[in-house]
C-alpha cells in the first residue's frame, strides 16, 4: 500500500502506521495524529475543498467573546450582546496578531483628546475668568459645536454602531447608555445653538442664553475611548504573554523506534504509543506516561511558581 496524505495538515502518512483513518463519501483518509482525525470528523468538507495557490492551511480564524462564549464567528468584530471586541478562540504562534482595532481606537482617542481640550476650556472659561474680550460668546459656541461634533460623530462612531447593534439584538449594554447620553447632549446643544428661540424661558440661564453641553458629550466620548484603548492594550499584552508561553514549548521530540534507535521528529509526527526519550535539561515535548527513569521537572510554565 502506498503513502497517503493527511487532508488536515498535509503530512505524508504510512497507512500501516497511521494514527487513525476515517471513511467519507466512499474514500478512506489516513491521519498522522488523533487531533487531525478529530478535526476532519467535525468538518470534513472544509478540508477537502480545493485550496488557492499558495494557501496551505485555512486562513479563517474563529473569534469569540470573552464574556459570552456562545458568540462565535469567522473574523474579528464586536459582540452583539455586550459590544466588547471579539478575541480569537485559539492563540497561535503562526497567526499574526490583529491590532487594527487598538490602532483605530488609539487614533480616535488622541484626535478626540486634542479637540476636547479647547471645547472644555471654552465651556468652563466663563466660570474661572472672563474671555468675552478675546472670544465673543457666539463665536465660542460655534467653535464648541464644530470641535465637539467631530469628537462625538467621528471619535464616538464605534459606540453608536455598537449601540445600534445592541438595539437590533434587544440586548442593551454599556454602549447603548453611552450613545444615548452623548447623543442626547449633542442633539440638545445643536438645537439650542441653531434655534434658541424654540426653548422656553425656563431652559435659559440668568443671561437669557440656552446652555450648551458640547463639552460634556466630547469629554465623555474621550474618556470612554481612553478606557477602550487601555482595555485593548491590556488584552494585547495578555495575548503576547500567552504566545511567549507557547514559544517555550519544544518543537521536536526524540523518538525511539522498535530497534532502539533515536530520531528527532516534529511534534506533529508523534503518535499515541510512541516511546520518547527526554534527556536531563530538556523540555518535555508532549503529555505521556513515565516508563523508565526518574528526574525533577520544572513546572513553572504550568503553575507559575
Amino acid at each position: 500500500m502506498g503513502k497517503e496524505i493527511d487532508p488536515v495538515c498535509g503530512m505524508t502518512v504510512e497507512p500501516e502506521s497511521a494514527a487513525g483513518k476515517f471513511e467519507y463519501n466512499g474514500t478512506t483518509y489516513y491521519f498522522c495524529g488523533v487531533g487531525c482525525l478529530n478535526k476532519f470528523k467535525t468538518e470534513p468538507q472544509s478540508y477537502l475543498q480545493p485550496k488557492k495557490v499558495g494557501q496551505d492551511m485555512p486562513t479563517d480564524v474563529e473569534y469569540t467573546c470573552p464574556m459570552h462564549p456562545q458568540i462565535s464567528q469567522i473574523g474579528s468584530g464586536s459582540c452583539p450582546i455586550c459590544g466588547m471586541a471579539l478575541e480569537p478562540k485559539v492563540v497561535s504562534l503562526d497567526a499574526a496578531e490583529d491590532n487594527s482595532e487598538l490602532r483605530s481606537m488609539s487614533r480616535r482617542f488622541w484626535v478626540s483628546f486634542a479637540l476636547s481640550i479647547p471645547v472644555f476650556l471654552l465651556a468652563s472659561a466663563g466660570m474661572v475668568y472672563s474671555v468675552e474680550r478675546f472670544i465673543p460668546p457666539n463665536v465660542s459656541s460655534w467653535i464648541q459645536c464644530a470641535l465637539g461634533s467631530i469628537v462625538v460623530m467621528w471619535g464616538g462612531l464605534p459606540f453608536f454602531q455598537r449601540a445600534l447593534a445592541s438595539v437590533k439584538n434587544v440586548s442593551p449594554n454599556m454602549f447603548t447608555l453611552i450613545a444615548m447620553g452623548t447623543g442626547a447632549a449633542w442633539i440638545y446643544s445643536t438645537f439650542a445653538l441653531f434655534v434658541p428661540q424654540s426653548f422656553p424661558a425656563s431652559f435659559r440661564d440668568h443671561g437669557g442664553e440656552v446652555p450648551l453641553y458640547f463639552e460634556a458629550a466630547a469629554v465623555i466620548t474621550t474618556l470612554v475611548l481612553l478606557g477602550q484603548v487601555l482595555e485593548l492594550r491590556a488584552r494585547s499584552q495578555t495575548s503576547s504573554a500567552i504566545k511567549a508561553l507557547l514559544g517555550l514549548a519544544p518543537k521536536t521530540a526524540r523518538r525511539i523506534d522498535a530497534n532502539g534507535y533515536e530520531t528527532d521528529v516534529t511534534l506533529e509526527e508523534v503518535k499515541i504509543g510512541d516511546l520518547l526519550r527526554v534527556r536531563p535539561g530538556e523540555k518535555i515535548p508532549v503529555d505521556g506516561v513515565l516508563t523508565e527513569g526518574r528526574s525533577s521537572v520544572d513546572e513553572s510554565m504550568v503553575t507559575g511558581e
